[in-house]
């Protein structure tokens, strides 16, 4: 498999942390966005919207991050990471589509302004983070993870962004239960680290 990605892209993080938990071997193919890399003819033909990650398995191309997820998923039939149960996909879609959602216009939003110069009204971005913030805190009281008593894929669409949240001056410290939860993640096999920048309030720390 062939993964093309950008290393400060949380999508793309979902991806590539979703492949080594997994243990699948994997290619990285780095795509520079600073050079538009990602709106090439070459590019579009992988993904017509011109986005990362896309992942390339013989003659399927995966794009989307979640798509990507609930592909290695079925592909491999991991049905710890994504129940067949219709009762247990509805609870991992919910989760797919706040990663969509709330988390894309909240924290990763935010964080698209300090490291990317994205221009969003940051008072609005950080506001939306909070409030998603706040929802999964709760979520998460008394559970150790998003959707049922084990790792999914729900909690590692959430994560990227979430644990980068600090980059967009969003400050995290007054969620325990979220703080908690991204410990937990980190403490899988097979994990790895979304890379850091020194932006927002991870200049402070």
């Amino acid at each position: 498999m062939k993964l093309y990605y950008h290393p400060l892209s949380g999508h793309s993080h979902r991806a590539r942390l979703f492949l080594s938990l997994l243990g699948v071997e994997h290619e990285l193919i780095e795509v520079d966005l600073m050079t538009a890399q990602h709106k090439s003819p070459e590019y579009l033909k992988l993904n017509r919207f011109g986005q990362v990650p896309v992942l390339v398995d013989g003659d399927s191309k995966i794009a989307d991050s979640n798509a990507i997820l609930v592909y290695l998923a079925k592909k491999l039939g991991k049905t710890d990471w994504l129940p067949e149960g219709s009762e247990g996909a509805a609870a991992i879609q919910r989760w797919l589509s706040v990663a969509a959602g709330e988390i894309a216009y909240g924290p990763a939003a935010a964080r698209l302004i300090t490291v990317f110069g994205a221009k969003y009204d940051a008072d609005q971005v950080i506001a939306r983070a909070h409030g998603v913030l706040k929802i999964i805190d709760s979520e998460l009281e008394g559970k150790k993870f998003i959707a049922q008593n084990h790792p999914t894929i729900a909690d590692i669409a959430l994560y990227s962004y979430i644990a980068r949240a600090p980059e967009g001056n969003v400050d995290i410290s007054g969620y325990p239960n979220v703080n908690a939860w991204l410990r937990r993640i980190e403490e899988l096999p097979g994990f790895v680290e979304f890379q850091k920048t020194a932006v927002g309030l991870e200049v402070a720390g």
